[in-house]
C-alpha cells in the first residue's frame, strides 16, 4: 500500500497518449452496417466497402455518383423528409423500417462538417411497441429508489433484462476524473467490480467528450476487423468525421483493453445529468452480441428517464436540506431572542447544525474574537488559517477535503482538522463560521494497478484488473452538494442576522422603512421556496404513495392559495381589497374545513399601504391557530367580528374556543413582535393579546385613514375546494410545450391522470411546430416563455387545426396575453391537477 498525497500523478506517470489517439478518425465501421456519406450537393464522397453488399447492387462503384443513383426515389424523399428534424450538427435523425427494394433497413442520419452522413443497419423485425412496453415497468422499479445507489441497482438490472448482456454496471465518474462502479448486475460467471475504483487514464479525454454528443456505443465483436471507408482521406486531405456514426469502428487499444477483460462485445449508455457527464451504463459479454438499432434507441431512452430520476433525488435531498436550515432559522432565531449572542446561538443549535451539515468541530471568528467548539485547530494556529481564508474568493463558500493540501501548515493538525468549510458571514472585515472535519483513514480498491507504459509507438492497455488497494491519508469525508448547498442557505441566513442587528442599530426616522423591506423580502423568500419544495414534493408524493392522495389534494389546494396571496402582496400596482376576503384566503391557505372559522360584520376595503401589514398579522394568527389553538384542534372553533367605532376605525375582535389549554408563551419570539407591534408601529391603531385558559384572544384596531367603504369590492381570487362542475375528462392524444424538464413531465403526468392516451413534450416553439405538424392532437398545454421565445406560433398552429389548449404563465393573466394568442384559457403557475382540470372543464373537457 502507499499514501496518495494529490490526484494528479497518483501513479507517477501521466498518462496522456491516449487522450491523443484520433478515435473519430479511424476511417472504418463496424461489418453491422455499412455507411455512404454525401456533400451537400448529393454527391456520394465516402462509402465503407460493404455497402453494395449491405444495400444491394445498384450501390456498386459509388463514389462520385449522385445519391439518387443509390437510392430508389421512395427512400430518397423519406432521407429528404427526415432532414428537417437536423439543427445543426449535434443531432440527427433516425428512420426504422427504411425500404430500399425488397430489403429493410433501420438508418441514422446526421451531420458531419460539410456532409450529410447516412449509416444502414439490416432490421431485424424486432416490434419497437414491445421493446417500449418493457422499459416503463423497469424504470418504475428504479423510480422505487431511495437512495443512488438502490436506483443504480435497479437501473443495471432493468438494462440488463433490456439489453441482454451478461453484465451491466453503473459506472459513475469521481470528483477527480475516475470512475467508480456503485451498482452492478451480472450473470454468475461473470467477474465482480462493484465498489472498484477505475482510473481516469482508462477513458480518454476524447472519448468522453464523444460520449457527451453520442449517447450510446455499440461494439458488436470486439473480433470484428471492421470495414474500410473509400476513400481514407478526400481530395483536400481530410479524413471523414465519425465522430457522431452508430457504426464506428472501434479504437485498437480500446480493443486490447476488452480483451484484457475477456469481454467479446460492450455496450455503453451514456448518463447525462445537468448538462454534464455524469457516468455511464457499461455492457459487456463474453461473445459477440448485437442489439437491434430500436432497441437501442429504448435503451438510450432508458439512460435518459434514469438521468431524470437521478435530478429527483437530488431535488429530494435539496427539500430535506432546505427544510432542515428552516428549523435551524427557526431555532437560531429563538435563541436570539432570548438575549444571546451569535457564538452562544450558534452552540445552542449545533445539534440542528451538525443534522444538517455533518461536522466535527466549529469556529466562529467575527469582530476580531474567536469561539471554537468540537475537533478544531488551536487558536495559535487560526491565525494562519484565517490569512489564507482571505486569499479565497470574496463572499464565496471555500471547502476542501484535504485542507493540508491547501494549506501546508495544517498538516500538522490533519488528524483533527482535515478537511474545512468556511463559510463568510460579512463583507468588511471578513468574518467566518468554520466547519471542521477530522481525517478520515480510507482505503481505495482500483480494479487493478494502472500499468499503461509506452511500446514503441503504440500504447498498451493494462491487463490486470485484481484489485489493488492504496490508503489515502490526510483527508477529511468530503463535503457534498447538498453540504455545500447548505452553506450557502446558512451564509445567507447569518448575513440576514448581521443585517438585523445592524438595523436595529438605525437611526428612528429609518427603522420603519427598512424593517418593511426586510419583512417583505423574508415573506418572498420563505414563500416562494415552500411554495417550490411543496408543489414538486406533492407531485411525486401522489405518484408514488396512493395512500397520500387525500393529504396531497388537500395541501396542494393551500399552496395555490399562498401563491394567490404572495401574487397580491407583491404586486407594485395595489388596489384597495376587501378585509373579508383577505380573512377567507388566509384561512383557506391553511385550514381545511373553513366552516370551523365564522367572519361576522360588514366589511371594508383595506387601502394598499396597510394591505401587507394585515395579512402578516392574520397570516401569523392563523398559523399559531393552526399549530397551538383552536383550529389545530377536532372542535376548536373561531371567530372573527369586525365592528366600527364612531370614528370609522375597524376592530377585528379574535375569539377562539374549543381549543386545547392555552398558556402564554415562555418567551416572546418574531412572530409574537408581529402580531403586537405591527399595527401600532406602522399604522398608529392598536392591538391587544390575551391568552385565555379557554382561548386566545385578540383585539385590532385600524384606523380610519387606512380604509375606504366597500361599495366597488372586487373580491381577491378564492380558493376552491369542489366544484359543482363535472371533472375534465380526456381520451385522446395531447401535446405539452414547456422548457423546464420537471414541470414538462409534471403536466404531462396530469395530462395521463385526466385521461390522455399519449403525451408527447417538446422544449422549445421549434419542437412543438415538428408535434403539431406531425400527429393530431386532443388538447395541448403551452408555456408562455420558451427559454427567449414565446409560443404563439404554437399556438397558432394548433388553433388553424381546431386543437383547443390551455396556457400557462408565471406572469399571471393580462390584456396584452389575450391580444397575442389565439382564443384559450390561460392559467397561473404553479399549477396543480386541480387548475389544469377547471381550465380543460371550462373548455369543453368533460366526463361523459
Amino acid at each position: 500500500m502507499s499514501q496518495i498525497s494529490s490526484t494528479h500523478d497518483t501513479f507517477g506517470t501521466d498518462l496522456t497518449e491516449c487522450d491523443r489517439e484520433p478515435i473519430h478518425l479511424l476511417g472504418r465501421v463496424q461489418s453491422y452496417g455499412a455507411l455512404l456519406a454525401v456533400s451537400s450537393d448529393w454527391m456520394v464522397q465516402y462509402a465503407s466497402a460493404n455497402l453494395a453488399d449491405m444495400i444491394g447492387p445498384g450501390a456498386h462503384d459509388p463514389l462520385g455518383r449522385p445519391l439518387a443513383d443509390i437510392l430508389p426515389d421512395e427512400a430518397l424523399r423519406l432521407v429528404r423528409a427526415r432532414l428537417r428534424n437536423i439543427e445543426g450538427g449535434e443531432r440527427a435523425t433516425r428512420i426504422f423500417d427504411f425500404p430500399i427494394q425488397d430489403r429493410h433497413f433501420d438508418v441514422s442520419v446526421h451531420q458531419s462538417g460539410r456532409h450529410l452522413v447516412i449509416e444502414f443497419e439490416p432490421r431485424t423485425g424486432e416490434n419497437a411497441d414491445d421493446v417500449l412496453a418493457a422499459t416503463y415497468p423497469l424504470i418504475q422499479r428504479v423510480r422505487n429508489g431511495t437512495t443512488v445507489e438502490e436506483v443504480a441497482q435497479q437501473a443495471a438490472r432493468g438494462l440488463q433484462l433490456l439489453s441482454g448482456f451478461d453484465s451491466v454496471m453503473v459506472y459513475q465518474f469521481q470528483k477527480d476524473a475516475s470512475g467508480k462502479v456503485i451498482a452492478e448486475a451480472r450473470d454468475g460467471d461473470r467477474p465482480s467490480y462493484l465498489g472498484l475504483r477505475f482510473p481516469a487514464s482508462d477513458i480518454p479525454q476524447q472519448a468522453r467528450a464523444l460520449y457527451s454528443r453520442s449517447l450510446l456505443r455499440l461494439i458488436a465483436d470486439v473480433n470484428d476487423p471492421g470495414v474500410p471507408i473509400r476513400p481514407d482521406r478526400s481530395p483536400e486531405g481530410d479524413p471523414l468525421d465519425l465522430s457522431l456514426a452508430v457504426t464506428r469502428a472501434v479504437s485498437p487499444v480500446h480493443i486490447e483493453y476488452l480483451r484484457n477483460m475477456g469481454v467479446g462485445s460492450s455496450m455503453s449508455v451514456s448518463i447525462m445529468k445537468d448538462g454534464a457527464l455524469w457516468g455511464l451504463f457499461a455492457c459487456h459479454s463474453s461473445k459477440p452480441r448485437f442489439v437491434p438499432f430500436e432497441t437501442r434507441t429504448a435503451i438510450e431512452l432508458f439512460g435518459h428517464l434514469f438521468a431524470y430520476e437521478l435530478t429527483r433525488l437530488q431535488e429530494r435531498k435539496r427539500t430535506d436540506t432546505e427544510s432542515g436550515i428552516r428549523a435551524l432559522q427557526s431555532r437560531l432565531m429563538h435563541a436570539m431572542a432570548d438575549g444571546s449572542d451569535l457564538a452562544e446561538s450558534l452552540v445552542a443549535v449545533s445539534d440542528e447544525l451538525g443534522a444538517t451539515i455533518p461536522h466535527d468541530g466549529m469556529a466562529l471568528f467575527t469582530d476580531g474574537r474567536l469561539t471554537l467548539s468540537g475537533s478544531t485547530p488551536g487558536a495559535a494556529d487560526f491565525a494562519a488559517l484565517t490569512r489564507f481564508l482571505n486569499t479565497t474568493a470574496a463572499s464565496r463558500v471555500y471547502a476542501t477535503d484535504a485542507l493540508g493540501r491547501d494549506l501546508p501548515a495544517a498538516e500538522a493538525y490533519s488528524d483533527a482538522a482535515a478537511g474545512m468549510l468556511a463559510i463568510p458571514i460579512s463583507r468588511s472585515p471578513r468574518d467566518y463560521l468554520v466547519l471542521f472535519r477530522r481525517e478520515e483513514r480510507q482505503t481505495v480498491t482500483w480494479a487493478g494497478k494502472p500499468d499503461k507504459v509506452e511500446d514503441g509507438l503504440r500504447l498498451s492497455p493494462r491487463k490486470s484488473f485484481a484489485a489493488w488497494e492504496q490508503e489515502v491519508r490526510g483527508q477529511s469525508l468530503p463535503w457534498d452538494a447538498d453540504a455545500l448547498q447548505a452553506a450557502d442557505a446558512l451564509r445567507a441566513l447569518l448575513l440576514e442576522i448581521f443585517l438585523r442587528i445592524s438595523d436595529a442599530a438605525n437611526a428612528e426616522r429609518k427603522r420603519a422603512q427598512e424593517r418593511q423591506e426586510l419583512l417583505i423580502a423574508e415573506l418572498n423568500h420563505r414563500v416562494r421556496n415552500i411554495l417550490n419544495l411543496m408543489r414538486g414534493l406533492i407531485s411525486q408524493s401522489r405518484r408514488s404513495e396512493t395512500t397520500l392522495d387525500r393529504f396531497a389534494s388537500s395541501l396542494d389546494g393551500r399552496i395555490q392559495a399562498l401563491a394567490r396571496a404572495h401574487d397580491q402582496l407583491t404586486r407594485t400596482e395595489w388596489a384597495p381589497c376587501s378585509l373579508i376576503e383577505l380573512m377567507r384566503l388566509e384561512l383557506a391557505a391553511y385550514v381545511e374545513d373553513t366552516d370551523r372559522a365564522r367572519i361576522v360584520g360588514d366589511d371594508v376595503l383595506v387601502a394598499p399601504d396597510a394591505y401587507s401589514t394585515l395579512a402578516l398579522v392574520l397570516h401569523e394568527m392563523t398559523t399559531n391557530s393552526v399549530k397551538h389553538g383552536a383550529l389545530g384542534a377536532a372542535g376548536g372553533r373561531l371567530e372573527i367580528a369586525l365592528t366600527r367605532d364612531a370614528a370609522g376605525a375597524v376592530e377585528i375582535a379574535w375569539v377562539e374556543t374549543g381549543g386545547p389549554v392555552v398558556r402564554p408563551p415562555e418567551r416572546r419570539g418574531f412572530g409574537t413582535a408581529i402580531v403586537e407591534r405591527s399595527i401600532p408601529y406602522e399604522l398608529h391603531g392598536e392591538a391587544e393579546l390575551d391568552y385565555r385558559m379557554t382561548g386566545v384572544r385578540a383585539r385590532f384596531r385600524v384606523p380610519p385613514r387606512h380604509l375606504s367603504e366597500p361599495e366597488n369590492i372586487v373580491p381577491l381570487q378564492r380558493v376552491t375546494v369542489a366544484s359543482g362542475k363535472p371533472a375534465a375528462r380526456l381520451t385522446g392524444r395531447a401535446l405539452v410545450v414547456e422548457d423546464a424538464m420537471i414541470i414538462a413531465m409534471d403536466a404531462a403526468d396530469i395530462l395521463s391522470d385526466l385521461g390522455a392516451g399519449h403525451v408527447d413534450i417538446a422544449a422549445n416553439v421549434e419542437e412543438g411546430l415538428a408535434h403539431v405538424a406531425a400527429n393530431t392532437y386532443e388538447v395541448a398545454l403551452l408555456d408562455v416563455d420558451l427559454g427567449g421565445q414565446q409560443s404563439v406560433r404554437v399556438a397558432e398552429a394548433l388553433a388553424r387545426q381546431g386543437v383547443p389548449f390551455v396556457l400557462a404563465t408565471g406572469y399571471g393573466e393580462n390584456g396584452d396575453l389575450r391580444m397575442l394568442y389565439p382564443p384559450c384559457r390561460i392559467i397561473q403557475k404553479p399549477f396543480s391537477n386541480d387548475t389544469i382540470a377547471a381550465a380543460l372543464a371550462d373548455s369543453g373537457f368533460a366526463t361523459r
